[in-house]
């Protein structure tokens, strides 16, 4: 690498609009200091002598000068920095993180119970990771939704209902931290200047349209697809301002997007599928390339043989968690065929191409201003797709000004039409064919996403790397910036400032129903009445105390055996009822007596029990009846 500092694509360094260097490799090592921080002119063999004193404390003075080059390093203060700004734009999430909770208590506490079960079922029974507490007899009721399987070991820490909303509140931050930095890192490696990998991660991180998703941790976990493209990009020594340099390929880095592409899948295929087809086709386009390469120039590209053990070690292993992490949903889907979707839902979630310049009610800046705008929309939660105003208007420029070449810019340009069509769902073309319809119909696995508005993560993405190319000027035309025109480098805080005014939040935080006494210190089966709606997954937070097996459970469809055992119940403590729910495998009965009013359930509190064998046990909240 030599002493010279390399940008991420692993060019010299060069500068960005105002000037300023790009920045050290991703890695961040220097030619005369290792990964560990040794020196170069060390001994590369034999023995050294015993370490004395003196040269334990020259080791230990020396290690503090790297910590600092580590903490100075661009990537960390990114990194850091990008918490930071997650904090501050996420606020009051962390002002309260026992006891409240961002937008509603529906999808969030399911998703807090779902971190919980991961982690609690890999540290106990892994066997059984799919098999969960819930919607008790059924099997593979993890796979219900999308899991967010990779924040597991999140939820090896902590126990209880409280411990998974502090836990929940934590990775809703750190994932909008992750979405900044991982759009940032990817436009530094493709060649853009500090000023607008700023601009693209804060618009990947806090789009307007991302506010109505605030609870959906699944959809917001979209960090790792910017970051992992960043390192197959780093890994292969391609950029766009230089393209693909064989001499600057990392076999490691190659390694760990693969890995991280992994990871990011892990967390969930509602957005996790897309990524995996957007990967074959750059594998596809790759080839396809090389191909062309070799027709034109009569000979096959430099290709380093160790980058192509690393990916096809990397590839494989990808291909191989998709398809393990796939195998329970066909499973489920085999076994409940009604959870695959149809061209009607599609339909009912598909935006109209007006919602893509509508913002939520949650976006400060727009919500007022566009709420006559959302009248018209059917679901406004998954048609309000603003990307952002500024972010648009940043992009459009960057059709005719860029670093870019204008053969990527077209590229770019015709990827983000193509987004936004597919996120139109059925909308286009009268019924979505050609589009996402024809997907649906063709793509194995597609058919089980019914949300097509998501996928304007990647138009989000795709506008935001013309946008860096804006504000990136071309390496040839860069000047040495003067003391005296350094202030003028303050304009280039402009268009970040802009892009954050326009994902300020509104979102509401909602109090956490307490688990209740009735529910504490339970072993299952255990069935808990009411059993509808949202209190489904208040019952599921709940139990993370010790995961009794439960008969209730939410997910987007309902299994016959759950519906059948509901309608039994409304007739409990009957003697008919009471043995059905035996034969089912229920040892417990849980009446919440502050809930059932208004349900189908408010009068089982006051009926008698005439059956045998029912041990009843009166709690301050709730009623417990013991099926022995």
């Amino acid at each position: 690498m030599g002493a010279q500092r390399e940008t991420m694509a692993g060019e010299p360094a060069d500068k960005g609009l105002a000037g300023e260097p790009a920045g050290e490799d991703l890695g961040g090592e220097r030619a005369d200091e290792g990964l560990a921080g040794g020196s170069a002119d060390g001994d590369l063999g034999g023995e050294r002598p015993p370490a004395g004193p003196r040269v334990a404390r020259s080791r230990w003075r020396g290690a503090a000068p790297r910590a600092v080059r580590l903490l100075r390093h661009e990537w960390s203060l990114a990194a850091l920095g990008a918490v930071a700004l997650a904090v501050l734009m996420t606020w009051p999430t962390l002002r309260h993180p026992a006891s409240t909770i961002p937008q509603d208590t529906g999808d969030p506490t399911l998703q807090a119970w779902q971190v919980a079960w991961g982690g609690h079922a890999l540290l106990t029974e892994p066997w059984n990771l799919w098999h969960s507490n819930t919607f008790f007899p059924e099997r593979y009721t993890y796979a219900y939704s999308d899991t967010l399987l990779g924040y597991a070991p999140f939820g090896m820490f902590g126990a209880g209902p409280e411990a998974a909303v502090v836990r929940y509140n934590l990775l809703y931050v750190l994932v909008h931290a992750l979405a900044f930095f991982g759009a940032y890192v990817l436009c530094r490696q493709l060649g853009a200047g500090r000023a607008g990998a700023a601009v693209a991660g804060a618009a990947f991180g806090y789009a307007p349209w991302k506010l109505a998703q605030a609870g959906h941790l699944h959809v917001l976990s979209m960090g790792g697809i910017a970051l992992a493209l960043a390192m197959l990009a780093r890994g292969h020594g391609w950029s766009l301002r230089d393209g693909y340099r064989p001499e600057r390929a990392r076999p490691g880095w190659a390694v760990a997007g693969w890995l991280t592409a992994a990871w990011q899948v892990s967390i969930g295929f509602g957005i996790g599928l897309p990524f995996v087809y957007v990967l074959a086709l750059l594998c596809l386009g790759t080839l396809a390339g090389y191909g062309i390469s070799r027709w034109r120039r009569g000979v096959w590209p430099v290709f380093p043989r160790q980058l192509l053990v690393a990916d096809l070690a990397g590839g494989l292993t990808f291909a191989a968690v998709t398809l393990l992490l796939a195998a329970p949903y066909f499973e489920v889907v085999a076994r409940h065929p009604s959870g695959r979707r149809t061209v009607e839902q599609i339909a009912m979630f598909s935006p109209p191409l007006r919602g893509f310049l509508v913002a939520p009610p949650e976006s400060w800046l727009w919500g007022e201003r566009h709420a006559a705008a959302r009248e018209g929309l059917g679901f406004a939660v998954e048609m309000t797709l603003l990307p952002g105003v500024v972010l648009v208007g940043l992009a459009a420029a960057g059709l005719f000004l860029s670093a870019w070449r204008i053969r990527h810019r077209v590229a770019l340009a015709a990827a983000v039409l193509v987004s936004v069509a597919l996120a139109a769902g059925s909308t286009l073309f009268g019924d979505g064919r050609p589009g996402y319809v024809t997907l649906m119909e063709h793509l194995p696995g597609w058919d089980a996403l019914r949300t097509p508005g998501r996928l304007v993560l990647w138009t989000t993405l795709l506008l935001g790397v013309l946008a860096a190319g804006a504000l990136t000027v071309r390496q040839e035309d860069a000047r040495p910036v003067r003391w005296w025109q350094r202030p003028a480098r303050l304009v280039l805080v402009v268009p970040l400032l802009l892009v954050l005014l326009e994902g300020v939040n509104r979102t509401p935080h909602a109090e956490v129903p307490p688990q209740p006494a009735a529910l504490r210190g339970l072993t299952g089966p255990v069935l808990v009445l009411p059993s509808e709606g949202t209190r489904e997954y208040h019952v599921m937070l709940w139990s993370t105390d010790g995961f009794p097996d439960l008969v209730n459970g939410g997910a987007s469809f309902v299994p016959p055996s759950q519906d059948r055992l509901r309608a039994v119940s409304t007739a409990f403590p009957d003697p008919q009822a009471v043995a059905e729910l035996r034969a089912a495998g229920i040892r417990t009965v849980v009446v919440l007596t502050s809930y059932v009013p208004g349900t189908v359930w408010q009068d089982v509190p006051g009926r008698p029990v005439s059956g045998p064998g029912v041990r009843v046990e009166q709690r301050s909240d709730g009623i417990v009846y013991h099926l022995e």
